[in-house]
């Protein structure tokens, strides 16, 4: 019987424990009550696609009132993946979050922290299962102000800054998205993703649904911080708390791009999008232009999570280039590196919150010596940016295999190139934090006026917060040996989208 519910309990469970964290004040109480529904939801994720995988497409009616007159939650191997990975972020992150938040955040109202934390993976998971527009929309935000409350319970000033700047851009860019939805009601007369793909290209009316196709777009385009709306992204990331922007790097923008998906090939379909519409020209200009412009801004960073925030704009890129080239290779390209970047970025980030932990900064300058002080820690730092380089045994290499067979069905010799040659672009700011760490020496403090000089040396991160780190990055070198798993779901949800057999 419950079995049938799952698809709701994925949204209902963090909703209800949302607020019920408000009223667990007690200490640890809120944090452990939020791992727990965490790591519920991941269940549910799993026990989902892989029923999905069996079975097939799966609808679920809310209330018992069938589509389109109903609100219907819809599942297939696409957004059966983005769950699994949403609530996968969750359940690692959240084990992290009980040292980190204490040390960044306090203990004062860190219930309402957990509590913000879970109506955002409440909004993720809403975004990803829903079959209903509307829907959408009230999930992303859902998601989206939760997350301007997390951003800007950062130590830094400039963390309230930060969050107004996105909570301004994600204003305008929902507001692009409720247009969108509001012009396709008025043409269609129905909100339910799977009846205005049936009845979008026949109700005469295209100028209306290409100006809704174009707003919709551009708004999806500014939550996924695609170049150059990408300019709330690297304060955002840079002055969160660390689990925070573990998080989000690791899950926001992703679903963004999922929604971008639904949007493309399954309510407009692919011969509007990228047949009537230039979409894929655009893409992939943009696409490219991302990819190099960020990465070149990255080496310059001297905070090593600004710099992983533009690596991110980076990546970001070379998803979207999967996307522009509408094929299945090129989709499985970038529905794979979606999964593969969630895992080296979120575990990057929570590396950088190992860092902060013990030096209490994530400068470049203050990293010297950390290979001997913190071994563990910089190994797994090393292990991330060899994912983030792409070279071979780590998810990188796979993503990138992909994507550069993708342009070579295209013939496009020329993209190939680029795509390898941006890749080592990361090689440059992944080594200058290596360089630091391992190849200059740590700082001498004097202990006193006129004392002997002291070796500073803060000892590693505890395990608390090392194992979820290493959780994601031996995850991302797992998968990079044995892709079989990630790729075949990554083809056949590139297959459906698509409408083509796997």
């Amino acid at each position: 019987m419950i079995a049938e519910h799952l698809p709701a309990l994925q949204v209902v469970v963090p909703l209800i424990a949302a607020p019920l964290c408000v009223l667990l004040r007690g200490r640890d109480w809120a944090w452990a009550a939020a791992t727990l529904v965490a790591w519920a939801t991941f269940g549910i994720s799993c026990l989902l696609l892989e029923r999905v995988l069996a079975e097939g497409v799966i609808s679920y009616h809310l209330g018992g009132w069938a589509p389109p007159w109903g609100i219907e939650y819809r599942l297939d191997a696409v957004n059966g993946f983005v769950l699994l990975i949403v609530a996968a972020i969750g359940a690692v992150t959240l084990p992290f979050a009980r040292q980190s938040v204490l040390a960044e955040f306090g203990r004062d109202r860190d219930y309402l922290f957990y509590s913000a934390l879970l109506l955002c993976l409440t909004g993720l998971l809403g975004v990803t299962i829903t079959g209903d527009a509307f829907n959408l929309f009230v999930f992303l935000e859902i998601s989206s102000l939760s997350s301007y409350i997390l951003i800007s319970t950062g130590r830094h000033r400039r963390a309230l800054h930060a969050a107004f700047q996105y909570l301004v851009l994600g204003t305008i860019g929902a507001t692009f998205i409720v247009i969108a939805i509001g012009l396709l009601y008025e043409t269609t007369g129905t909100l339910n993703m799977a009846d205005i793909a049936a009845r979008v290209h026949t109700v005469g009316a295209p100028r209306t649904v290409k100006v809704a196709f174009a707003f919709f777009t551009v708004g999806v385009c500014l939550k996924l911080a695609l170049f150059p709306l990408h300019i709330w992204l690297p304060n955002a990331y840079a002055y969160a708390p660390s689990v925070v922007s573990a998080f989000l790097a690791a899950t926001a923008t992703k679903v963004a791009l999922y929604a971008l998906l639904r949007v493309c090939f399954t309510i407009f379909g692919v011969e509007f999008s990228f047949g009537q519409m230039p979409l894929g020209e655009i893409l992939l200009v943009l696409a490219l232009c991302g990819m190099f412009v960020a990465a070149i801004v990255a080496i310059f960073q001297d905070d090593v999570k600004r710099m992983l925030a533009y690596s991110s704009v980076s990546q970001i890129g070379y998803m979207i280039l999967g996307v522009s080239f509408a094929s299945v290779t090129g989709l499985t390209s970038g529905i794979i590196h979606l999964f593969n970047h969630a895992m080296i970025k979120g575990g990057l980030f929570l590396v950088m919150g190992c860092i902060a932990y013990r030096i209490g900064s994530v400068r470049i300058d203050r990293m010297d010596g950390l290979g001997k002080r913190m071994p563990w820690t910089m190994a797994a730092f090393v292990a991330g940016g060899l994912g983030l380089i792409g070279v071979p045994l780590t998810v990188g290499f796979v993503s990138k295999w992909y994507l550069v067979l993708a342009a070579l069905e295209k013939g496009w010799w020329p993209v190939a190139a680029l795509v390898v040659a941006c890749s080592l672009i990361a090689v440059v700011y992944v080594w200058r934090v290596v360089e630091h760490a391992y190849f200059r020496d740590a700082p001498v403090l004097a202990r006193a006026a006129g004392a002997a000089p002291n070796l500073d040396a803060p000892g590693e991160a505890p395990l608390s917060l090392l194992a979820p780190a290493w959780v994601l990055i031996g995850a991302s070198i797992w998968f990079g040996i044995d892709a079989d798993f990630t790729a075949g779901v990554a083809h056949r949800a590139a297959a459906t989208l698509l409408g083509v057999a796997p």
